[in-house]
């Protein structure tokens, strides 16, 4: 039943519904292509057959009862290795983390699809610690792009980026400080959806503070917003977390195709000039960008008050990962990613005085993206401006560039921001695939959702056809 790979999780759910095919069947197939494609592309660090075929009987018997558990029952689901799943270990890609243990307990989001009946398959690879846009580590190696695998997936969500592309599962949870979510899911051409910050609540606490966001990875958006239904519900663990969500994220999708018509969309193509975004890149953008124009959408040429805030982020960013390692020994530090200690090294070396003048900025830029969405709706921009590069490196060869933020401009910023950002695929670029940015106001993830889904009707996502699952 290899087929069932190509199904979205709303197409199984209704097949389910049917007696069309059984979650045991669909699981399989799920397996069978995450071990047929883990030797080549390595996507996950764990799968739990036996345990995730335990799941699906049960939701087969649920089913066949006509008593579905809840939103997801049936579904298989895989997890980034940063968010804890019981029952096994999260590693978080660092040979530093002991895997014996009791390992009991779920992250939020990891609890809300267990009460809704998801079949967890297993745990999906990440840089140590989520440290960096492409997907290796010293624990698990490198994860490769399903294009092309001498390609990254991007990162540092990749393994589940891939995992999702190649049909082992319809859904996955990734997280995203800088881009974690987007980058891998614009690198393989699926949706990817950074909510605002609080909309899933998160435990534990990441070293990198408000920067970090879990969020959904999955074949169309239709299945985001299932996800987002499941997995938005409170946790008292997450003192941060937002109030709870009113109405449904599906519902916000019913508008179709028309889901865009009247908004006022601005689209800046490279902030200003400040990036220099590849050429195919910003025509498969433009391209889908006047299809939201044809939609019925109000769409303007201009750029957000934005001076790139880098210096902000990683100020923020190295000193929680100077945060992660404080108490290591020498022999743990030793056994870390070079690129990882070096950041770390830099982030040790701040002030509170420089940490709370990156936040000032960081403050700033949210009052002027505040005022910016007075006059638009959306902002619209590259997810990257390039398509991927060598599998194995922070940043391209031969960029002359040092770290991965020099070629995630357009993601970094709106995590300094909070606000919600999801990539849909917009074209395809010598065989690989290219990512349109939709940035939305705080708590607009309704809205964002809905002009993604926009795009899908409109067939903008057609152009890339997945790899796997087909």
């Amino acid at each position: 039943m290899t087929e069932l790979t190509g199904l979205t999780a709303r197409r199984l759910l209704s097949g389910y519904e049917r007696g069309d095919f059984s979650p045991v069947e669909a699981t399989r197939a799920a397996l069978d292509r995450a071990e047929q494609v883990q030797p080549r592309v390595n996507a996950f660090v764990r799968i739990d057959a036996r345990d995730a075929l335990d799941q699906a009987e049960a939701a087969t018997e649920r089913w066949r009862r006509k008593e579905p558990l809840g939103l997801l029952d049936g579904v298989p689901v895989s997890v980034k290795d940063i968010l804890l799943m019981r029952g096994g270990p999260t590693l978080r890609g660092s040979k530093t983390v002991r895997a014996d243990g009791t390992w009991d307990e779920d992250a939020p989001s990891v609890a809300r699809l267990r009460e809704h009946g998801a079949v967890l398959l297993g745990k999906t690879t990440t840089p140590e610690f989520g440290w960096k846009g492409v997907t290796d580590s010293p624990l698990t190696g490198v994860t490769r792009n399903p294009y092309d695998l001498s390609r990254t997936a991007g990162g540092s969500s990749g393994g589940s980026a891939a995992a999702v592309a190649l049909g082992a599962g319809p859904l996955s949870l990734g997280t995203d400080g800088g881009g974690s979510v987007r980058i891998p899911a614009a690198f393989c051409g699926i949706f990817g959806l950074k909510p605002t910050y609080g909309r899933i609540p998160l435990y534990p606490a990441s070293a990198f503070g408000t920067l970090s966001h879990a969020g959904p990875m999955t074949r169309d958006v239709a299945d985001a917003a299932l996800l987002m239904d499941v997995v938005s519900g409170p946790d008292w663990r997450d003192w941060s977390q937002l109030g709870p969500v009113e109405g449904s994220f599906r519902d916000a999708l019913r508008s179709g195709a028309d889901g865009v018509k009247g908004l006022r969309i601005a689209y800046s193509p490279s902030f200003g000039g400040q990036v220099a975004v590849r050429p195919e890149v910003a025509s498969a953008v433009r391209g889908a960008v006047a299809r939201l124009a044809e939609l019925g959408a109000y769409v303007e040429e201009t750029d957000p008050d934005l001076t790139d805030p880098v210096e902000a982020f990683h100020t923020l960013w190295f000193s929680g990962a100077a945060r992660v390692v404080q108490h290591f020994n020498p022999k743990q530090r030793e056994s870390l990613d070079p690129g990882l200690r070096e950041i770390c090294s830099r982030g040790a070396r701040y002030s509170a005085l420089d940490y709370l003048a990156a936040v000032d900025v960081r403050m700033a830029l949210g009052r002027r993206m505040g005022r910016f969405h007075d006059t638009y709706d959306l902002l619209v921009t590259p997810t990257l401006p390039i398509p991927a590069f060598e599998a194995g490196v922070e940043v391209p060869k031969g960029s002359g560039h040092h770290r991965w933020t020099s070629w995630t401009p357009f993601t970094y910023p709106f995590n300094l921001t909070q606000q919600p950002a999801a990539t849909v695929p917009c074209g395809l670029v010598a065989g690989l695939p290219a990512g349109l940015q939709i940035v939305g106001a705080r708590h607009a993830d309704a809205l964002v959702l809905r002009a993604a889904h926009a795009l899908y009707e409109a067939g903008v996502a057609d152009s890339v056809s997945l790899p796997g699952g087909s």
